[in-house]
């Protein structure tokens, strides 16, 4: 059973609207309209923002761990500032952990956030196929997974590629490379 608060519960709502009116802002020119801009953001990168955090909680659950996820909130009005000029940079908030865990731990724990966006990708990539609104949702719920699983790869302090890297080397390599690919397989 996942163990949550209403302080996260409110925190996880606040970044995942947070993005989705980033994402909304970003991609208005669309023939689909901004209500349906929203929506589709709110079920694509935000949803993709929410499991990627709560496969974090979870994983860190099940070694033991306390984990809630707290929003950044000058993080989140630069996602929507950055969005105006036509980009995002988001670091919506993060995971705090307590709790003893070993690097292999941790490697597993900083994965599965990653890889989470990689089965949303995958998932998102059959819907792309359809035609109007649904092909639509399905092509941006697969670019914006691939990227954000790929961005949270890199291996720079604070990301989770810095803690799979110094985890297991293949391991790390494995997840990039795979990223990678349905990255450019996305952007085509």
């Amino acid at each position: 059973m996942i163990q949550t608060s209403k302080i996260e519960i409110r925190e996880l709502i606040k970044a995942w609207l947070a993005i989705s009116i980033a994402f909304t802002i970003l991609l208005h020119n669309t023939p689909i309209g901004i209500l349906n801009t929203f929506i589709i953001s709110l079920l694509t990168v935000g949803l993709g923002f929410l499991l990627h955090e709560l496969a974090h909680k979870i994983t860190a659950q099940r070694y033991g761990c306390e984990a809630e996820f707290r929003a950044h909130n000058t993080m989140l009005l630069i996602a929507i500032a950055s969005a105006f000029l036509g980009f995002i940079f988001a670091a919506p908030g993060a995971v705090q952990i307590k709790g003893f865990i070993t690097y292999r731990e941790n490697g597993i724990i900083s994965v599965a956030g990653p890889l989470t966006n990689l089965a949303l990708a995958l998932l998102f990539l059959p819907l792309s196929l359809a035609p109007g609104i649904l092909g639509t949702a399905g092509s941006i719920g697969f670019l914006v997974n691939a990227i954000l699983g790929l961005f949270n790869m890199l291996p720079i302090k604070p990301l989770d590629g810095y803690k799979v890297i110094t985890w297991n080397k293949k391991i790390y390599a494995l997840v990039t490379i795979t990223l990678l690919i349905t990255t450019l397989y996305a952007l085509l």
